[in-house]
């Protein structure tokens, strides 16, 4: 981020701050998205961490660390947000309408891995969607979060973990349903 921009923007300059915000919005929005996995309350999380930048500018005193701030403000808007509106919006599971490709397989996939997601506690969320949708380091999430980094490492690791056992407990309730529609017939 410019230096610069950053300054004039503390300085009180609103068409700096809206180019600060018009640069950093597309992304604070698709983390947030990761993060709260819905649309709606990360639009709102994202409208709600950019007017507390504005607000809070000032007070950021390494104008260099910009965007780990701005992160750390809307991981901030987004455990708000996740509170506010129940944690997580409800998954329609789909099981027999195939995707725009054609390709049910995919989209059963894709439904089996944001269930998964969903039900990682907020924390070890973050920090991966920090990791793999960003993918910041360690230090830089530890940085941004401001935990250390060794938590960091805790929460992918647990997350990954909670992630894979979500997916095989999936898979075996769907091996399940298979075997009984199929004792049915």
């Amino acid at each position: 981020m410019d230096r610069s921009l950053v300054v004039r923007a503390q300085e009180g300059d609103e068409a700096a701050f809206r180019e600060l915000a018009v640069a950093v919005g597309p992304a604070l929005l698709r983390v947030a998205r990761g993060i709260l996995r819905d649309r709606a309350a990360a639009e709102d999380a994202t409208q709600v961490a950019l007017v507390q930048m504005w607000r809070q500018l000032r007070q950021l005193r390494e104008p260099d660390r910009f965007d780990a701030w701005a992160y750390r403000v809307l991981v901030n808007a987004c455990r708000t947000e996740g509170r506010r509106s129940g944690r997580a919006a409800r998954v329609a599971i789909i099981t027999d309408v195939p995707g725009a490709d054609g390709n049910l397989g995919a989209v059963l996939d894709r439904d089996q891995l944001e269930r998964g997601f969903r039900r990682l506690p907020f924390e070890q969320r973050t920090v991966l969607v920090l990791h793999l949708y960003l993918g910041l380091g360690n230090a830089r999430i530890a940085s941004i979060l401001g935990i250390p980094e060794g938590t960091v490492r805790s929460r992918l690791y647990h997350g990954v973990r909670a992630m894979r056992a979500a997916l095989a407990a999936d898979a075996r309730t769907m091996a399940d349903l298979t075997v009984a529609r199929e004792a049915t017939r």
